[in-house]
């Protein structure tokens, strides 16, 4: 913090400690790192009148970009007295969770229903993405899917994360790590023949970057004949299973850690959620999979798995916590499904597992009761929905390339399909292709003659 610390050293690292709050934080603590907003900035804004996070965000511009540290917003509204409002936004009062309960107890497919019975106006940037996010995590319809595509946001819409020059990025899953020598071959002459920029990643998979919207189809359709499928780096949803090597090559390694995580990807590849989730999976307790690091984390022993949850890197890094230990196979998936179930049931918008868990009646205790003992009787309902959800997974990119009417969505320019976007430029001269961010292009007034 560069000052002295809001309280006893050891109580602040003690797991029994009283943790401090961000009321705790110095005035000139930095709260929104995306837009250099502090603590006092934000209490000002309160103090000023500011009573929600929809004005906060207008005031301070705290929260508006990538969402990160809107819980602690939410905390300082509250230590100031601010009654908190669940309505997810304007346009509905409930909160995200009442919302799943809504679509998941009526079967309500659209947003147009569900806005037309349950809330008022026509929608907007807050509560469209996580309507779709809802509509996918209960059914297994294509996010592009007719209605649902004008949901979605950017990334979503082109099933790619845009970049800074308004080019996209393309990422193949890779579970486990794991990639055949065809598939890599095919993956260095899409980069080749395309012109695309590649980069490994923390996650075990491969970055290629600078493709143009209208390149995507032509690229995922190699990829896909090669048998690879969407990485899902653009959506709020599993992105990676981590994994070492594990007891089949390491000396040290006591269980199959890619195996497994080979077959939790798998699995759980597709699972629309509040936010993006990520597991590790390590062979033994010397953690190369840094699985403490993530929302699931699987720890090889000599008796089992050691199954810890809720941990994140990010703004407010938090080391997962143990739920169980001594699992087999079998055990550790039920635990993982009825997990993930309850946190995208009952977790906010854009709320990771770490803060989710944070802010759960009775903390690890009541999840550990929910989970592992079942203490409100909905295990069996929540196997049931990941159940469901594995059953009807399908790779969205696979589904947008047989789709005619999905594809045309590919283009820089509705009225000019066959169109480059000329402001989407490189650098090739040093070492590494780099992006080159242009003006908009001039625009004629016409002028009288």
């Amino acid at each position: 913090m560069g000052r002295e610390l809001p309280g006893d050293p050891a109580s602040l690292i003690s797991p029994a400690g009283e943790k401090p709050g961000a009321g705790s934080l110095p005035d000139d603590a930095e709260v929104c790192s995306c837009n250099g907003v502090t603590k006092g900035a934000i209490c000002g804004a309160i103090a000023e009148g500011a009573c929600d996070i929809a004005q906060i965000k207008g005031c301070t511009n705290a929260g508006t970009t990538c969402g990160g540290c809107l819980p602690t917003v939410k905390q300082l509204l509250a230590s100031s007295g601010v009654e908190m409002s669940k309505a997810l936004c304007e346009h509905f009062e409930q909160s995200r969770a009442e919302l799943f309960q809504i679509v998941q107890a009526t079967g309500i497919r659209t947003f147009s229903a569900l806005i037309e019975r349950h809330g008022t106006g026509r929608g907007c940037d807050i509560c469209k993405p996580v309507a779709a996010s809802i509509l996918a995590s209960t059914d297994s319809d294509h996010i592009l899917h007719r209605s649902q595509a004008g949901l979605q946001d950017t990334n979503d819409h082109f099933l790619a994360n845009i970049q800074k020059n308004g080019t996209y990025s393309v990422v193949p899953r890779m579970p486990g790590g794991e990639c055949t020598a065809e598939q890599l071959i095919v993956i260095g002459e899409v980069a080749r023949d395309f012109g695309l920029y590649v980069k490994m990643t923390g996650g075990q998979r491969v970055d290629l970057f600078g493709a143009r919207v209208e390149q995507l189809p032509l690229i995922w359709k190699r990829l896909v004949d090669a048998g690879m499928e969407s990485g899902q780096a653009y959506g709020k949803s599993l992105r990676t299973v981590k994994s070492c090597v594990g007891s089949t090559w390491c000396r040290y390694g006591v269980q199959d850690s890619v195996g497994m995580a080979v077959d939790l990807e798998n699995r759980y590849r597709g699972l629309r959620s509040p936010h993006k989730l990520k597991f590790g999976v390590s062979g033994c307790a010397r953690e190369c999979a840094e699985a403490r690091g993530k929302d699931v984390g699987i720890i090889a022993t000599e008796g089992g798995w050691n199954l810890y949850v809720c941990g994140n890197g990010g703004q407010s890094p938090k080391h997962a916590q143990l739920l169980a230990g001594g699992l087999d196979d079998e055990t550790l998936v039920k635990y993982i499904d009825r997990f993930l179930m309850f946190y995208v049931r009952t977790a906010d918008r854009l709320q990771r597992t770490a803060p989710w868990l944070d802010a759960l009646d009775g903390g690890l205790d009541h999840l550990r009761a929910v989970i592992c003992e079942d203490s409100l009787g909905i295990g069996e309902e929540l196997e049931a929905s990941m159940a469901k959800h594995v059953a009807g997974y399908k790779d969205e990119w696979a589904g947008v390339l047989e789709d005619p009417e999905k594809l045309a969505r590919f283009v820089s320019f509705v009225n000019a399909p066959d169109e480059e976007d000329p402001t989407v430029q490189f650098d090739d001269s040093g070492a590494r292709k780099v992006p080159v961010l242009m003006g908009m292009p001039a625009v004629r007034t016409g002028e009288a003659e």
